[in-house]
């Protein structure tokens, strides 16, 4: 069997969601493949809530985008069981996670990104395959003919004049022999001030395998003793500590940070780690919620023991992520220091239904770091940085803008990890295109940047911003039948897709309030 499309996004990422979204808009005949049951990456079936940039609350993101938090916020306001206190409130943290202002359940997430595409598949517009993913690829003349993709216990042929690749680690390249990276790049690649002397392309950040657990007071379920639960508990992190324990890496390399559970008593002054990724607050609703849940993605559960893909023991990886995961929450019941000096937290229990799944396991793995193409623009840490940038970064081809600092967690083969500040970003359209292939673009975190700028344009708001870029990027393309390198290359055509993203409204460059200081005064 052959189906014919104008578009076809694998991968349903934020990325590949925002892709499908802004070629529908344009008219664009489109298919998106995902993976697993629910469409949301890592919002939705990888369990992460969104990880934002101090201005989110007034600029640095799309349209779409705020839309979308506004419709977070207004759900629970809605909500027949919230309290007084917030049903007029505007701004508000819905689930009280301090990593985000805007920490919310990943079931209404997937609700709302179903919402936002439905209107497209009733349209005949947009078709989406869920639980279905790519066998291989067939390329001439550096254009992708088709993807074979299995689907409902069948392999189908997809053709499309573009496809976009969506995916969180690359998949479609490899397959289609489009150029890329994987790793740390060395200095001499890249003349990056943290750039390693030699390239380790295995060297990769952690994966993080979630899963939701609640805090019940009447949790009588211990769990079963993990098979690596010794394996774990007995390694001794670069720092000294074990990875089971209330440590993990500091903000440089060699140094670590103290955390608890809740910050009470003589751990007032250490990250409370419940609340770190809470997506459901218990004292926000009147009744019906028994205990509040949050999201387990601490630096304790991050798996830096090896990569999953190019990787010849993948799938035994995939299982140690896991491993890792249920034997920190097994840690939590039994073993660790409360913050009012006993140990063990019984409380502690999975919630299977926050996630979709039976066991209370994300239905996929967290992945920081992605294959990366070889693009015609690498953005590099020296572009960025706030050390050794003077000030932000103004891109000729900017397409979109973003905000993170760079975040590299304990890499999986050197253990190298640090933190920096970075300034208020552009994303260039140069770093979706690559450099051979001429139907593919980067949706997601498979951008041209480097090992060191992953580590920023890895975030929600960034990773969207990218796919509904990329999406209208297509369109444009079609509509106008020229190849996204000629947008890139020449002037006429750069400003005039330029104009499609503003008239959608994507900002391109940040308020200028925001580089040059003042960004309280004007937006508080």
């Amino acid at each position: 069997m052959t189906k014919k499309y104008q578009a076809v996004i694998v991968g349903g990422s934020l990325g590949g969601i925002m892709a499908a979204y802004a070629l529908s808009k344009q008219g664009i005949h489109t298919a998106l493949i995902e993976r697993t049951a629910w469409i949301g990456g890592q919002l939705t079936s990888q369990g992460v809530p969104s990880d934002e940039h101090d201005y989110i609350e007034f600029t640095g993101a799309t349209k779409t985008y705020r839309h979308f938090r506004e419709q977070i916020r207004q759900y629970y306001r809605n909500h027949p069981d919230i309290i007084e206190d917030l049903k007029d409130k505007a701004i508000f943290n819905p689930g009280n996670g301090w990593v985000s202002k805007n920490a919310a359940d990943p079931r209404l997430s997937l609700k709302l990104l179903q919402a936002l595409l439905q209107p497209f598949i009733d349209q005949n517009i947009l078709d989406i395959y869920t639980e279905t993913y790519v066998v291989g690829a067939n390329k001439k003349d550096n254009t992708i003919q088709y993807i074979v993709v299995h689907h409902q216990n069948q392999d189908i042929i997809f053709e499309a004049d573009y496809f976009l690749d969506a995916t969180d680690v690359g998949e479609l390249l490899p397959m289609t022999e489009t150029a890329y990276v994987t790793g740390a790049e060395s200095f001499d690649e890249t003349q990056e001030p943290h750039a390693p002397k030699e390239k380790n392309p295995a060297d990769m950040q952690p994966i993080t395998w979630i899963a939701a657990i609640g805090y019940n007071p009447n949790n009588i379920e211990i769990l079963e003793k993990p098979d690596l639960y010794e394996q774990f508990k007995n390694h001794v992190m670069p720092f000294g500590e074990s990875v089971l324990s209330w440590y993990a890496a500091g903000l440089e390399q060699g140094s670590k940070r103290g955390f608890s559970m809740f910050a009470l008593g003589e751990y007032k002054n250490t990250p409370a780690m419940f609340t770190y990724r809470q997506v459901i607050e218990k004292n926000h609703f009147k009744q019906g919620v028994p205990y509040s849940v949050t999201l387990i993605n601490w630096p304790q559960n991050d798996y830096f023991f090896g990569n999953i893909y190019d990787d010849p023991n993948s799938e035994y990886h995939k299982y140690a992520a896991k491993q890792l995961t249920l034997s920190l929450i097994y840690w939590l019941q039994t073993e660790a220091r409360r913050d009012d000096g006993g140990f063990g937290y019984p409380e502690i229990c999975l919630v299977p239904d926050v996630l979709g799944t039976a066991d209370g396991f994300a239905m996929a793995p967290y992945i920081r770091e992605s294959r990366r193409i070889k693009a015609l623009f690498t953005i590099k840490e020296q572009d960025i940085n706030k050390r050794y940038a003077k000030k932000a970064p103004h891109f000729r081809d900017r397409i979109g803008i973003g905000h993170y600092h760079i975040d590299l967690h304990m890499t999986t083969k050197t253990k190298t990890y640090f933190f920096d500040e970075t300034h208020p970003f552009q994303i260039p359209l140069g770093a979706l295109i690559p450099i051979e292939t001429t139907n593919l673009i980067a949706s997601c975190k498979n951008i041209g940047t480097t090992h060191i700028t992953n580590g920023c344009y890895r975030l929600h708001p960034v990773e969207w911003n990218i796919g509904e870029s990329a999406g209208y990027l297509v369109a444009f393309a079609i509509k106008n039948n020229i190849f996204p390198k000629q947008i890139y290359e020449e002037d006429t055509w750069l400003k005039a897709y330029q104009n499609l993203l503003t008239s959608e409204g994507i900002l391109i460059e940040w308020p200028k309030e925001v580089l040059e200081g003042h960004y309280e005064k004007r937006f508080k």
